[in-house]
């Protein structure tokens, strides 16, 4: 293997079956190689918690055959940061500024196109009946996936009762809040190239709690699939700077849409009761814009009132 993504596609492909220390290891490398290629394996050990010979074994357990040639193969994963630029200029580089915007809106509707052909529809139906009978519902997506994992989790909110975003920025914070996740549980993980650790290492704590496990990604050959039972599948396009995640929004539509119907009644009373608390507070508080004499409903409108008399 040659490719800039030669040493994510092996921690990938042993993650199951790395030790603790080692599976610590590639959960730093996956978020930050671009730090990690200039330690040295004492240094890495350090910074992440291992010894020096931890981190050597990890490296010849990877097939490397020493520490060097695994540094070398960091270097060459950041060296591929430049990829994404590449492939932008490479796909949209010989078009005119006028056309970038038909282009990049075919390019979406083309996704859309292929996901169709390829997502399983009872894989689909699966998903739905899942949610559905959850006890609760964890989301995860981190980094560009933390968006539509946020709408997904907005909507599913509108119509179940129990579903948690889970906000992270260290694994700790992370398990804190899947700490009583259990079989009655489903957790919906979100992750695209390049796939996200944090994400798989969630994943696969719910696996070992026997809760449920959802996964939106790109192929059936993704680490995200390791521990998952129901894989959606949604095409992405990485030929630019920006991670076209336009396919995958349109299977999150599509689920929120199918378990919508499922939960018509409770649906249209949590939005009657919200239209309710909207309308109140908003005349309550006197903070909405009046189009008709296009004036403004001050909050405190004795304030003008007060500036004259003085």
């Amino acid at each position: 293997m040659s490719s800039t993504n030669d040493l994510m596609n092996r921690i990938n492909e042993r993650y199951p079956v790395l030790s603790k220390g080692q599976k610590l290891l590639a959960a730093y490398i996956t978020d930050h190689y671009d730090k990690a290629v200039f330690l040295t394996a004492a240094k890495l050990g350090e910074v992440v918690g291992v010894s020096e010979s931890t981190v050597v074994r990890f490296a010849m357990h990877l097939g490397y055959k020493g520490y060097p040639q695994f540094q070398q193969a960091l270097a060459d994963l950041v060296r591929g940061k430049l990829d994404s630029v590449q492939r932008m200029e490479n796909v949209y580089g010989r078009i005119s500024q006028s056309e970038i915007l038909a282009a990049v809106l075919k390019s979406d509707a083309d996704r859309i196109q292929e996901t169709l052909g390829i997502i399983d529809e009872q894989t689909f139906d699966l998903a739905v009946e899942t949610i559905l009978h959850a006890r609760k519902i964890y989301v995860i997506g981190i980094r560009s996936c933390a968006p539509i994992a946020e709408f997904l989790a907005f909507y599913l909110n509108l119509m179940m009762d129990h579903v948690q975003l889970l906000h992270t920025t260290s694994s700790s914070e992370l398990f804190e809040q899947m700490l009583h996740i259990s079989k009655e549980d489903v957790i919906i993980g979100i992750s695209f190239p390049r796939y996200s650790m944090r994400v798989l290492k969630a994943i696969e704590f719910a696996n070992s709690q026997k809760a449920k496990v959802i996964t939106l990604t790109d192929s059936v050959h993704s680490p995200m699939n390791l521990y998952s039972s129901c894989n959606l599948i949604a095409q992405s396009d990485m030929s630019s700077i920006v991670d076209s995640l336009v396919a995958p929004l349109s299977v999150i539509n599509a689920l929120i849409m199918a378990v919508c119907m499922k939960r018509q009644k409770k649906v249209v009373k949590n939005l009657e009761f919200l239209e309710q608390v909207w309308e109140e507070y908003q005349i309550y508080g006197k903070d909405e814009i009046d189009y008709i004499d296009d004036s403004i409903n001050m909050r405190y409108a004795g304030i003008g009132q007060r500036e004259k008399e003085t």
